[in-house]
């Protein structure tokens, strides 16, 4: 194994190269201050025993979600866009306009819907006869600026 260094993405980083089949393998390290130790993270996380239904009810999901992974279904878009416009460039072509994306429909406030559902479920939770004479509160207004001396 050899130890280089290498400037990937404005920084420069330690390298590892190794021989791996026919070719070499890099593998880019950490510098000892960018280590934190695990005890910092995971210190506070008290010790648990979960029950042992619990645990046999996550297998029981993890193995019905479990697929091989197939990395064909993923393609890098930025580089596909960069070469395609490196291409038209080198051929002589005019740059193409970016794409239009298309209007994604009726768009939710989920905040909104939120307060709504809220002021909904108070609404039912106070008796009728309170509701009624129940009157909508001012809205607050800031405390006047104070001068300073």
């Amino acid at each position: 194994m050899a130890l280089g260094r290498i400037v990937l993405a404005k920084r420069e980083r330690v390298m590892a190269l190794e021989p791996y089949e026919r070719g070499l393998l890099g593998t880019t390290l950490h510098y000892p201050y960018e280590v934190r130790a695990a005890k910092d993270y995971f210190a506070e996380i008290p010790e648990l025993t979960p029950a042992p239904e619990l645990l046999r009810l996550a297998e029981h999901i993890l193995d019905s979600k479990l697929h091989a992974f197939d990395p064909s279904g993923f393609r890098d878009r930025y580089e596909e866009a960069l070469m395609a416009h490196l291409k038209a460039k080198q051929a002589g072509r005019p740059p193409q306009p970016k794409q239009s994306w298309t209007s994604p429909g009726r768009v939710i406030n989920l905040m909104e819907a939120l307060r709504r559902s809220i002021a909904a479920n108070k609404a039912e939770a106070l008796p009728r006869s309170m509701a009624a004479d129940k009157k909508p509160e001012a809205p607050r207004r800031p405390a006047p600026a104070r001068k300073r001396a």
